[in-house]
């Protein structure tokens, strides 16, 4: 199943000095890092923000070639998550036929926001790597000393939200996976 999202913002993670994309689903309240290069987070950015370089830049470019010869990108979707590696796949509609081009997500989410194109991710990707706000909401007026271990990383993943260290975020979404699958085996 593929859900809906949208570019929330393009944001520099401080604790690893790398650039990470933000995609929201509004409907659950997931939102979904995604790690970029820095040249594909400035076109990612410049996008968001309006703003027209003086040139075309690649993804300016691949835009005005798909416009000429009339091509449309019906929708963007990542498709997988595979050793810590998203793919995306870019769907083309040209003369009638569709096709699908595998794409960095980085890349595809930059050509999305050019062509005016929906964004999805699959259900599978977001279950896997997503963080859901609703599970990280509230937490930090409770003293830590009380808590158990679940709580504790839940906390220090919030932290880590409003810190945007989005790559420990993500980790220690992981870490409370692993411990509440476990803890579910041992009922």
């Amino acid at each position: 199943m593929l859900i809906a999202v949208r570019v929330d913002r393009v944001t520099l993670d401080t604790h690893t000095n790398r650039f990470v994309v933000i995609l929201k689903d509004d409907v659950n309240s997931r939102w979904l890092p995604i790690v970029v290069g820095n040249t594909e987070a400035q076109a990612i950015a410049l996008q968001l923000e309006q703003i027209t370089p003086p040139r075309p830049l690649t993804h300016d470019l691949i835009k005005n070639l798909l416009e000429s010869v009339e091509a449309r990108v019906s929708r963007v979707i990542v498709s997988d998550l595979r050793e810590n590696t998203y793919y995306a796949l870019i769907s083309l509609k040209l003369n009638g036929n569709n096709s699908e081009i595998d794409a960095r997500p980085s890349d595809a989410i930059a050509l999305a926001l050019r062509m005016h194109a929906p964004i999805f991710v699959e259900e599978e990707v977001m279950t896997k790597a997503s963080v859901n706000e609703k599970e990280t909401a509230g937490g930090e007026e409770v003293a830590t000393q009380d808590m158990d271990e679940v709580a504790k990383l839940e906390l220090d993943m919030q932290k880590a939200i409003n810190d945007e260290r989005y790559e420990d975020a993500a980790r220690l979404r992981d870490e409370i996976k692993t411990l509440k699958k476990k803890r579910q085996e041992e009922e």
